[in-house]
């Protein structure tokens, strides 16, 4: 067991005090009961239980102040909780390419059946929250319980030109953790660290200030990046996957479409769309993550079912002082209860 606030722990100091000074008080409630002409007349006054009884209520109360000065250390326990991640942001693909029908019926059609699908089989305690991109991103639906919503959200997705593959993923972490700074309008978001600049932030201070922490290390939260994977503009993914794993949330990346991929135009102009697995793979890995194929929709379903048997439990360091204070009082509430029923007073 760790503690936040582990100098308090010194208080425990004053417990053998109390205890010396509870032997010393029976001491001399002792001499003063050798007044009595006879002490046999006391001891049968007071009953042959009085010798445990009366050390029951002191004992409690002393428990009491121990379990409160744990309390006031505000402890941290490793404890199981029952969802390894308690938020799951869905960044997906609203590009051009999307259109494509290489995955029947469409990209687009099949990532919003699987997303639904996913969404349906979450557990209800689970927030999930949803961006699209293009040439740029947004957040369509913030972090919510609400699964109504969410499918809505997916619903109004429009397709539009250009894909910003690090645009979703920088938007997708700003959600998570929303003091993030970055620049969308350049290629390394993270800004020049020679000049102690950190994600545009114009405070020098700012690079310092931020302490990276292991990849795959942050439990309460993970990306899933559905999309082709073919990077149009917009920053470099690679340095936005960086910085997700700077902060150790983890990008699951799925992949929609084929690796031949097919030739899709309108309006006078075509272009060959593919899957480009290399950029999934290492952004996946970059945060120690997995990527995953979905050649077909039935393949993208399967992807979202094996991401939620991924996300259940977890074993994290949680604070657990409202248990310690809940013990201190009800230790000391038994103990004044069991001193008036047995003296009708506190002691």
């Amino acid at each position: 067991m760790k503690f936040a606030w582990a100098q308090f722990l010194w208080l425990a100091a004053l417990l053998p005090v109390l205890v010396i000074g509870y032997v010393w008080l029976l001491r001399k409630r002792h001499k003063r009961a050798l007044r009595y002409a006879s002490l046999a007349i006391v001891s049968e006054a007071l009953g042959g239980g009085h010798r445990w009884r009366r050390h029951v209520p002191p004992t409690l109360m002393l428990l009491s102040l121990a379990a409160l000065i744990i309390a006031i250390a505000r402890p941290m326990a490793t404890v199981t909780l029952p969802s390894q991640n308690e938020t799951i942001i869905l960044a997906m693909d609203v590009s051009g390419s999307m259109r494509a029908t290489d995955v029947q019926p469409s990209r687009i059609e099949a990532a919003q059946a699987a997303a639904k699908a996913f969404i349906a089989d979450t557990p209800a305690r689970m927030r999930i929250g949803i961006v699209a991109f293009a040439a740029t991103a947004a957040v369509v639906q913030p972090a919510t319980f609400n699964r109504d919503d969410l499918d809505a959200a997916i619903e109004r997705f429009e397709l539009q030109r250009g894909t910003a593959v690090g645009s979703g993923i920088l938007v997708a972490l700003k959600m998570i953790f929303p003091d993030v700074e970055y620049d969308l309008g350049s290629y390394n978001p993270r800004g020049d660290a020679r000049r102690g600049l950190a994600l545009g932030d114009p405070r020098p201070d700012a690079a310092a200030a931020f302490k990276p922490v292991p990849p795959g290390s942050y439990p309460s939260a993970a990306i899933i990046l559905l999309t082709d994977g073919q990077t149009t503009t917009g920053p470099d993914p690679r340095e936005a996957a960086k910085m997700a794993a700077e902060r150790g949330v983890r990008v699951f990346t799925v992949g929609v479409g084929t690796v031949g991929g097919e030739t899709i135009g309108a309006e006078g102009w075509s272009m060959r769309v593919r899957l480009d697995e290399d950029a999934l793979k290492e952004i996946a890995a970059t945060t120690r993550a997995d990527y995953f194929y979905a050649g077909s929709a039935l393949d993208l379903k399967k992807v979202y079912a094996d991401l939620n048997s991924k996300l259940v439990l977890e074993k994290r360091q949680t604070e657990v002082t409202a248990l310690f204070a809940a013990v201190a009082a009800l230790l000391m509430l038994v103990a004044v209860l069991l001193s008036l029923w047995w003296y009708q007073r506190i002691a």
